[in-house]
């Protein structure tokens, strides 16, 4: 049988589709008509573009036209939950198999199978699984691995993939191997200036990541993450950051540790804000009052780790912070995405970045060559921008915040460029130090020029720890000498010389 594409009364079951998503949909079937067994397409939609909807209605589509079974494989129980609430949206009869279901029966009313990956996987091992007639096999968040196992029992089957970001989780099983073709969907940027996702305002917050260290997943490790980001200096750069940019909107911020998670909430409890965590030591009903609360709360913070970056959708967030790093480009466009969802008045919303992971990957919006990744992901990984490369091209911008506090030094440049002093004070015979010296008599300065006594003075210069921070790395590429321990003993010292500089002043 030929599929046909969508007529009139068609058009009309379940949730409204736009045109792009029709269009996606009549080039899969035409796929599916050429190659209807032993074919296995990737297609690619970014987070927000309804990819749910879409193969929700392939699968309807399909049983309707084959009278064969579909498929539908997730590696998440809300997402299981989520495509079955879909599919029975569309008219599908469906059926979820999860852990609760100890054997899986061949009922000829249920056209629709969607299933936890470990759990069929187990079933069929335990030859518990009788599942026939299926034509089509639909994989959801494909680029996870967990998926091949399965693979092998659906050998005459169609199978679609689908996902964000067609780049394997593991990159010794390049998805090209076990997918034919790619068909890339509609872009980011295509969809904001439709009307059908919010626009991304970004600010990038410059952190150190000398530090962090490597796991075998390729990712940075959870410990060394927790050693960065529990540090007061990480928590302090965190909640100004939110209060620069975010203040007052509905703000979720993504960690890589529970410890990391829980400072956070503890931080931000103390300054006086509406903050409650969730990770995945919650039970299920605290979870579920957490999620209640944040969804009804206009000014709710919450920090989480991990469990919310896929089957979570709340359109009225308005601020994503990525308090990590990460080598994932999967993870990155999750964690993004959770803010993507237009609603009302709502059209955009702010990514905080404190992990130079825009430096890594570029905006959100940045047009990407899907294809090309798909054909050789070790090239596009390869050739990502290291963290010393992204450290040693990061310039540092004081937030206006920050400048407002130093009014009456109008005057003054704020943007001390560290190279060019260096590149004067090396011809003009002098030691290098005297670079330093120049930018501590700087910061001084705008310090007396803005307080009334020698103790205001003292406590503004702590707003200037970003700018020193970054002034001394700066100097320390200068010199060609970088260590950790070097440059840790360089910020004390121009702290405690900044000190005596400003005291000096006053008297």
């Amino acid at each position: 049988m030929v599929l046909t594409k969508l007529d009139k009364e068609e058009k009309v079951i379940g949730k409204k589709l736009y045109d792009y998503q029709h269009g996606a949909i009549d080039r899969i079937f035409e796929r599916i008509n050429e190659f209807p067994i032993d074919y296995n397409l990737l297609y690619q939609l970014p987070t927000g573009g309804g990819k749910t909807v879409i193969f929700s209605e392939i699968a309807r589509r399909y049983i309707k036209q084959t009278n064969q079974k579909v498929l539908i494989l997730t590696h998440r129980i809300e997402l299981c939950k989520q495509t079955s609430n879909m599919l029975t949206e569309f008219h599908v009869d469906n059926k979820i198999i999860d852990s609760s279901v100890k054997e899986v029966h061949n009922d000829p009313d249920i056209t629709c199978y969607v299933a936890m990956v470990e759990t069929l996987n187990n079933r069929i091992k335990e030859e518990k699984a009788d599942i026939n007639d299926i034509g089509l096999v639909i994989v959801d968040e494909a680029h996870y691995n967990s998926f091949r196992k399965l693979f092998k029992y659906f050998e005459k089957c169609f199978i679609l993939g689908v996902t964000a970001t067609p780049l394997s989780s593991n990159m010794s099983l390049p998805m090209k191997e076990i997918y034919n073709d790619l068909f890339v969907g509609e872009n980011i940027q295509s969809l904001i200036d439709k009307g059908f996702l919010a626009e991304a305002t970004t600010y990038s917050f410059n952190v150190n990541l000398s530090s962090l260290k490597i796991g075998a997943n390729g990712d940075y490790t959870v410990k060394s993450s927790e050693e960065l980001y529990a540090k007061n200096t990480m928590q302090t750069k965190l909640v100004n950051a939110y209060e620069s940019t975010s203040k007052g909107k509905k703000t979720l911020i993504f960690n890589n540790g529970i410890q990391t998670s829980r400072h956070v909430y503890e931080v931000f409890k103390s300054a006086g804000y509406k903050v409650r965590y969730i990770d995945n030591t919650n039970t299920k009903e605290e979870r579920k009052n957490i999620l209640s609360w944040f969804k009804n709360t206009p000014d709710a913070i919450l920090t989480s780790v991990g469990i919310l970056t896929t089957g979570f959708d709340e359109p009225t967030i308005e601020s994503i912070i990525i308090n990590r790093a990460t080598k994932s480009l999967a993870l990155y466009f999750q964690m993004i995405g959770r803010g993507s969802r237009i609603l009302g008045t709502k059209k955009e919303f702010s990514v905080l970045d404190l992990g130079n992971n825009v430096s890594r990957f570029g905006l959100w919006t940045s047009d990407i060559d899907w294809h090309l990744i798909f054909k050789n992901p070790t090239f596009y990984l390869e050739n990502l921008i290291s963290d010393d490369e992204i450290e040693r091209n990061f310039r540092y911008v004081m937030p206006d915040s920050i400048k407002e506090m130093f009014a009456n030094s109008k005057d003054i440049d704020f943007d001390f460029d560290v190279k060019e002093e260096y590149e004067i004070v090396v011809k003009s015979g002098q030691k290098s130090k005297a670079v330093l010296m120049r930018s501590i008599e700087q910061h001084a300065k705008i310090c007396a020029e803005n307080s009334e006594d020698v103790f205001d003075a003292h406590i503004l210069s702590r707003e200037l720890h970003d700018d020193v921070e970054f002034r001394i790395k700066q100097y320390s590429y200068c010199i060609l000498k970088s260590s950790n321990n070097y440059i840790k003993w360089l910020e004390e010292d121009y702290k405690r010389q900044l000190r005596v500089k400003i005291s000096q002043l006053f008297h």
